[in-house]
């Protein structure tokens, strides 16, 4: 879904690691006004690692990730050569081909005789995935291994910081096939009361957040977006999503069609 993450009046990102240093407040800068900001975002691999649809939790979540960013070849013989020590998002050389285009998405990847090359990767990420500091029932999970682990990324929130701090006028759509957007949704409306421990300052942003998910269809006519008493459709006018999604506000969610992307 990476290819449909995006929708931006203009693109400005940075992304963080790590658990935050807690601010005493959260104060935007003056700057000078840019034009809106309108975030379309993957749910999977973007904010949540573990998919409520698979059944995945955080290991298995991030194994399958990592198959898709590493990248070699079939030699002649029909042996797989790596062709990257690095992760990437794009190809990095000329004829490679990711793992998972040509193995398929692996839960264990990094524990398989060929994925072992990444094992020091994958450690190191599931590391920074782990919560720190006292159980919570809300806002972490419990991975395969027992350990606690986010179940909404860190860096979710320190994008909402960001974004506020720069005075952006901005709306994020949090976009999937899968199921999570009626548990989600709450949650990050409950860390913007600030209930997260580790976002307290959270309570200090002005998001607004629709509670409501809604849902796109497509057929070869038209495409569908419902979302509480709204009906929008493409058919006469190609622009009408468009429009819709630069209009509004806040945080909201999507649910897209699966079949017909698959």
């Amino acid at each position: 879904m990476i290819g449909r993450n995006i929708h931006l009046t203009q693109n400005e990102g940075k992304e963080h690691e790590g658990e935050l240093n807690i601010p005493q407040s959260i104060v935007p800068v003056p700057q000078p006004k840019k034009r809106k900001l309108v975030l379309h975002l993957d749910l999977n691999n973007t904010i949540l690692v573990s998919d409520a649809a698979t059944g995945q939790g955080p290991r298995a979540a991030l194994n399958s990730y990592l198959s898709t960013v590493t990248w070699g070849k079939l030699s002649d013989s029909g042996e797989w050569c790596w062709l990257s020590d690095s992760l990437s998002l794009t190809v990095p050389c000329k004829d490679a081909i990711s793992y998972y285009l040509q193995f398929g998405r692996n839960a264990d990847f990094a524990d398989t005789k060929m994925g072992k090359k990444f094992k020091e990767v994958f450690d190191h990420h599931l590391e920074k995935l782990e919560w720190k500091g006292e159980p919570n029932e809300t806002f972490s999970q419990k991975g395969e291994d027992g350990k606690l682990y986010h179940w909404i990324l860190p860096s979710f929130f320190h994008l909402l910081e960001n974004l506020h701090q720069q005075g952006r006028d901005f709306c994020i759509l949090l976009r999937t096939f899968g199921v999570d957007l009626p548990r989600l949704l709450p949650l990050i409306h409950s860390a913007l009361m600030g209930q997260h421990p580790h976002f307290p300052q959270l309570r200090e942003l002005p998001i607004h957040i629709d509670l409501t998910p809604g849902k796109i269809r497509c057929s070869a006519r038209e495409a569908v977006l419902t979302q509480g008493p709204h009906r929008l459709s493409t058919k006469k006018n190609e622009g009408t999503l468009y429009e819709y999604f630069s209009n509004l506000s806040g945080i909201g969610g999507f649910q897209d069609h699966f079949d017909w992307f698959s």
